[in-house]
């Protein structure tokens, strides 16, 4: 007879051997399941629109006329991304010029006041280069990807919502006895979290780009949107947002306040984002706590970078949901959700217990 001991080691072996191959499929298949976890999330969100539209129109043609429409309003942003980035790249070559009058300055506060020589400067900026080289390359390698990925998930977008029912026939079919609420409870989450991530996205691009408008920083209204863009991200877009407009700054305007400013205005929105934007707008469908969270953002920043680490959240909440319908798995959902643990119950004794008698007198 087999101990216990050694079936549990036995089966948290196998547990382990599977989540190591499942990630080894991730990272091969990314550029395959990527577009599809994207397109999935974008399915629910427009299913109830496609669902009022499908009574008059039939199936198809309802989720053509949703497509179009959402067509449209992403072109429309990427017009105002396009003429905002035109009249950044018409300024470059004033920015050209005070940017090599900066390193010039830069180069000579280094060599009086650290004792950096030339020399030594010029190889660090040599091995900067190189490694700003290869970032190129793999930025121009991620906008051929990109188009890729913008041709990809409108067709499975359709295809899902086409042919939503065979899900649903399938998840009945592996579960018969199931009334799939979870499957609902999922959809209401993503909804909630896709439709309150714009508006947070977008009330956070307003306050960075008015922050930066009283600053007096060039281009304010494209840097403001694009930090709001980067909110997506958690915990690591606000710094990646903020680094841009800090730099031109730095190279624009004659005191380092200027700078400072900037990276007060990002901090100070990233207080109003974290604190009461986002818990009042997307409320507590999620309910993810921060631990989780960054875990969730490493471990699938390493896995798919970007994409990873926005689709990071949704995931874990999506898990949560799913891990609360399993008894064996629910004790899980202590470590990933928000919620403040349930205080123990104190559990009053019998009255007879506790019935004292009146001592003689």
């Amino acid at each position: 007879m087999e101990r216990p001991g050694k079936n549990k080691i036995d089966q948290i072996y196998k547990s382990m051997v599977i989540m190591a191959l499942v990630i080894a499929l991730l990272i091969i298949t990314k550029d395959i399941v990527v577009p599809i976890s994207f397109a999935a999330l974008f399915s629910v969100v427009l299913l109830p629109l496609v669902k009022r539209l499908e009574k008059k129109t039939g199936r198809i043609v309802s989720i053509t006329l949703v497509l179009l429409g959402s067509f449209l309003v992403v072109g429309l942003f990427s017009w105002f991304i396009v003429s905002q980035l035109t009249n950044l790249v018409s300024s470059l070559p004033g920015l050209e010029e005070k940017f090599f009058q900066y390193i010039s300055f830069v180069r000579t506060s280094l060599h009086d006041q650290l004792n950096i020589s030339i020399e030594e400067q010029g190889q660090l900026l040599k091995e900067g280069a190189k490694n700003l080289s290869a970032y190129a390359t793999d930025l121009l390698f991620s906008t051929s990807y990109l188009l890729y990925f913008f041709i990809q998930v409108p067709i499975y977008i359709f295809l899902f919502l086409l042919y939503r029912d065979r899900f649903k026939e399938f998840l009945l079919a592996l579960r018969p006895d199931s009334t799939l609420q979870w499957k609902d409870e999922i959809q209401r989450m993503v909804r909630s979290y896709i439709s309150g991530l714009s508006l947070v996205v977008f009330i956070a691009g307003a306050l960075n780009s008015i922050g930066l408008l009283i600053l007096g920083i060039d281009h304010a209204i494209f840097f403001g949107f694009l930090s709001g863009m980067l909110t997506m991200i958690p915990y690591v877009g606000i710094t990646i947002g903020a680094t841009l407009p800090t730099l031109l700054a730095l190279v624009t305007k004659d005191s380092a306040w200027s700078a400072v400013g900037v990276i007060g205005v990002h901090a100070f929105v990233q207080f109003l984002e974290g604190n009461f934007i986002t818990p009042k707008i997307t409320g507590s469908r999620i309910s993810v706590n921060a631990l989780a969270a960054i875990i969730a953002l490493l471990i699938a920043g390493k896995i798919w970078g970007i994409a990873g680490m926005i689709l990071a959240v949704p995931a874990v909440g999506i898990l949560k949901i799913i891990l609360s319908y399993s008894k064996e798995l629910r004790p899980l959902v202590i470590l990933i959700g928000d919620e403040k643990p349930s205080e123990p119950e104190i559990i009053s004794p019998p009255a007879e217990e506790i019935k004292t008698e009146n001592p003689p007198s």
